[in-house]
């Protein structure tokens, strides 16, 4: 459970004033149960309001980083990208996770125009398992020991969002490290962040965060 009780020590000078403290220490307990409860509820997430309510406008770019994987950092030696066995890939609590991930967003009734992942395969499988779709994107590519295409990518990415248009909800499965790219923002596996994107007088593209969503 989630949460603790603090007990503060005080003067007690009555049997009402003792009935008024265990009424208060009651209330408290129950409280801190419930919010346990609804922590530990399965496929939830903890999103805020304003993070539901742009999803549901669109015009938002969800960026999630692939789900748990196997024990490791980056890839295994000899790695190719057209053969899954040699790469670094989900476990079976990074699938079922991912499952989740879907989940939640049909229970909120918000359906993705656009999944878009990297072409690593625990991106891919993340994407296919929480959405049942999936489309390979060179600009998502893990940029992990891979730095040269890292400015395109950035580009690349910064624009598409910028480019949504109101209804849009483009879910783009990426790697931490080029998510920490694209937006500023570094992820735990399976956590995404969902973004809005914006040109300023010059022309820049600017990326505003909106906030995370952390299904359990």
């Amino acid at each position: 459970m989630y949460g603790y009780t603090r007990v503060i020590d005080l003067p007690i000078e009555s049997a009402m004033s003792r009935h008024r403290l265990s009424r208060r220490f009651a209330a408290l307990t129950l409280a801190t149960a419930i919010v346990g409860a609804l922590l530990a509820a399965p496929a939830s997430a903890r999103a805020d309001d304003a993070v539901v309510q742009a999803l549901r406008a669109g015009g938002v770019a969800v960026l999630l980083r692939h789900d748990r994987t196997v024990p490791g950092v980056g890839d295994p030696p000899g790695w190719k990208l057209e053969k899954c066995s040699t790469q670094r890939n989900l476990d079976a609590e990074g699938r079922a996770h991912a499952r989740r991930i879907g989940d939640w967003f049909r229970r909120q009734r918000i359906e993705p125009t656009t999944v878009r992942n990297s072409a690593w395969c625990r991106a891919r499988d993340t994407a296919r398992l929480a959405f049942g779709r999936s489309e390979d994107w060179p600009a998502l590519a893990n940029l992990f020991d891979n730095p040269g295409p890292e400015k395109r990518n950035v580009e690349q990415v910064r624009r598409y969002i910028a480019g949504l248009r109101r209804g849009d909800v483009a879910v783009l499965v990426s790697h931490g490290s080029s998510i920490s790219a694209f937006v500023g923002e570094y992820l735990s596996q399976g956590e995404a962040v969902v973004v809005r994107g914006r040109r300023d007088a010059s022309g820049q593209v600017l990326v505003d965060v909106i906030g995370r969503i952390a299904v359990r």
